[in-house]
């Protein structure tokens, strides 16, 4: 892939990874709870699950689901009821104490719930979709390309994931009152809601 078509795809990429979605509202809120290690695995599940999508687009599924209207509305029905009740459970997020060992007791989102979620997430498609179908390259030159795409995905999953978990762990040493802690739990779910209606039901 030349160095053109490779930065583009990087700037397509990074403006998708880095606005605010499921995953970075997930990970801004887990950040928050939990602190920055005890919710690495969610964001190495997260960067995983972008990656297997990929490999799934790359493949065809992709092109299955646009194929099929129906399965494409099964899926954004899933996607949606699950972003919603993942909205629900940081909204009602328990008010944890700041002590460790007290924190210790709450259980964030596991690897593998961050790797599955992209598979129900509308934005997660609509990034490995675009990315295929705008710098895959035809003929002898599309494998090379794939693993490209993957390359970037991959970086640019890594930063952005870095930033968002770093954001939400700042947040949540600021955060020193049980009112405050219930404020942010709400946010940070009203706005996971709301990305249904940004990337799934409108989509």
């Amino acid at each position: 892939m030349e160095q053109g078509l490779f930065l583009s795809m990087l700037g397509f990429l990074w403006v998708a990874a880095i606005t605010p979605g499921p995953n970075n509202m997930l990970l801004t809120s887990s950040g928050a709870n939990f602190g920055f290690v005890r919710s690495i695995p969610v964001m190495v599940g997260i960067m995983a699950g972008m990656q297997t999508l990929l490999l799934c687009v790359s493949l065809g599924i992709g092109g299955l689901l646009l194929a099929m209207p129906s399965l494409h509305t099964t899926l954004k029905v899933l996607g949606s009821a699950y972003l919603l009740w993942l909205s629900w459970k940081i909204a009602t997020a328990r008010y944890e104490e700041l002590d460790a060992s007290e924190k210790e007791t709450a259980q964030p989102v596991k690897f593998y719930q961050g790797l599955l979620l992209q598979f129900l997430n509308p934005k997660a498609w609509l990034m490995g979709l675009g990315a295929i179908a705008s710098f895959s390259l035809s003929g002898s030159a599309y494998v090379a390309s794939i693993w490209a795409i993957s390359f970037g995905m991959l970086l640019v999953n890594l930063v952005s994931g870095l930033i968002w978990l770093g954001f939400g762990t700042v947040i949540g040493r600021l955060l020193h009152s049980r009112r405050s802690w219930k404020i942010f739990n709400l946010s940070m779910g009203i706005l996971t809601a709301a990305c249904v209606f940004l990337f799934g039901i409108s989509g």
